[in-house]
């Protein structure tokens, strides 16, 4: 069974998205099998992998609401992740299914009979704690927190840990916090290394390692659909990366 990890935090702009574009992306330099699911209407990660949604009729929305297959809306790829994209249409999915029996197993479902093809599913969670979010944690083994390393930052973390702690009591007892990954961070700042130890002391989190740095060379790779690891392969972001691949498989 593959490992599925949802890509977590309700706040906006402390590069989730690139968190699953690029681990994915060292994943798949490893050996392994990736499918990359975007939950986020902004579909943010399948701009960013060189798909426009604007150029698709069906996405991850029509799978939520049922009657297309995962399978017929996925876009495999040669030497990358695969990819369940989506489309601004999901804006509505949370009304919609909030009338269904169980509507925060749909994903789960849906999911299933792709398991045997992957080692790895990566769920990008919208920056909400809402339905969309809940399919993502009820569907995966474990949750990464991208987390900037600022202290407002961090504020948002524990709403995010008391939607986990409701979904392991109500829907995925197995859902393992894998912990906080620091983003955008600068170490020479004292600022951002008494964050990062705030975070560790204050909700006895994980810290994965090594620190994401800040670096604009992660802004110029979506614009021609690529990750670091192709735009900017020996650049420090694109080695943490990889080291961070690494240490989840070992």
């Amino acid at each position: 069974m593959p490992r599925t990890l949802a890509v977590a935090n309700q706040k906006g702009g402390v590069a989730k998205t690139t968190t699953v574009a690029t681990l994915g992306a060292a994943l798949v330099e490893l050996g392994q099998r990736v499918l990359l699911v975007d939950l986020d209407p902004q579909a943010c990660l399948t701009f960013s992998v060189g798909i426009d949604p604007e150029d698709l009729d069906r996405s991850i929305h029509e799978v939520l609401l049922g009657g297309v297959r995962a399978r017929d809306v996925l876009i495999e790829s040669e030497d990358a992740p695969d990819l369940l994209p989506a489309t601004i249409a999901l804006a509505t999915a949370e009304v919609q299914l909030a009338r269904e029996s169980g509507p925060e197993q749909v994903l789960r479902t849906a999911l299933r009979p792709l398991r045997t093809s992957y080692d790895w599913i990566i769920v990008d969670c919208p920056p909400t704690l809402g339905l969309l979010t809940v399919n993502g944690l009820s569907a995966a083994s474990d949750v990464l927190i991208p987390l900037q390393c600022e202290t407002l930052a961090h504020r948002g973390v524990g709403q995010l840990l008391d939607t986990v702690y409701d979904v392991q009591r109500l829907t995925n007892p197995g859902l393992h916090v894998l912990g906080v990954l620091p983003t955008l961070y600068d170490g020479r700042t004292t600022h951002a290394r008494a964050v990062l130890e705030t975070i560790a002391d204050t909700y006895s989190l994980e810290v994965l390692q090594p620190p994401i740095p800040k670096s604009i060379r992660f802004a110029e790779a979506p614009a021609i659909g690529d990750t670091v690891l192709t735009t900017a392969p020996a650049s420090p972001g694109a080695k943490a990366y990889r080291a961070l691949a690494g240490a989840l498989l070992h």
